[in-house]
């Protein structure tokens, strides 16, 4: 929890709550429903909830943004980025039921107010946001051509609606065919730790 803080000392005490509350959750429907690396789950904060605000250092979404978190497993970036936006309104949408399960399960618990959850692929959801976020959950010109009719024509915000996601490894490769409208930074900018120094966040306007 104190690496959330340290990098967001202004949040709330319910946000703070609603933060300290996740690991106990999320590992215990992980003994029940494998959503992280069992592995990993010790490192919950650094290497899955804050991962997920990294898109709250690139974007400061003004109240009101409608923000589709695509493929979303156990709720990652969705659950922390509603913690940390709670006046912007989320889709969590997955095609694995039993992922979803587990994503509404914790935000019920937490009570969040702004999130909605959809078992369904991408491609079934018809409905406008003005950002599609992800968490490397398929190639960049894959998921933009599956989330491009989802994108609002109307702007809210500074950065032009688009897609974010966070991405690992090399990357220039996806990115090439839209090198006019994406740009990739290293979360080594943001976050000072090692897990984080081949991890970058990607943003396509659309």
């Amino acid at each position: 929890m104190e690496i959330i803080l340290k990098y967001f000392p202004d949040l709330t005490e319910g946000q703070k709550a609603q933060f300290a509350a996740l690991f106990d959750l999320y590992k215990d429907w992980n003994d029940k429903i494998n959503v992280i690396s069992r592995k990993d789950i010790d490192n919950l904060y650094e290497h899955h909830i804050l991962h997920s605000l990294a898109i709250g250092k690139l974007i400061n979404f003004v109240d009101g943004t409608k923000i589709i978190d695509v493929g979303t497993g156990g709720g990652f970036p969705g659950i922390p980025l509603a913690i940390l936006f709670p006046q912007c309104q989320f889709l969590l949408i997955d095609s694995i039921g039993k992922k979803i399960k587990v994503a509404t399960a914790v935000a019920e618990a937490i009570g969040l107010t702004n999130v909605e959850f959809r078992h369904a692929r991408v491609e079934e959801e018809k409905r406008k946001f003005d950002f599609v976020v992800s968490r490397a959950v398929m190639a960049l010109p894959d998921l933009v051509k599956i989330v491009r009719k989802n994108i609002s024509t109307e702007q809210k915000n500074i950065l032009p609606n688009g897609l974010i996601c966070l991405k690992g490894g090399e990357i220039d490769a996806e990115m090439k065919p839209f090198k006019k409208v994406a740009e990739a930074d290293d979360l080594s900018f943001f976050f000072e730790e090692e897990f984080f120094a081949s991890k970058k966040i990607v943003y396509v306007q659309l």
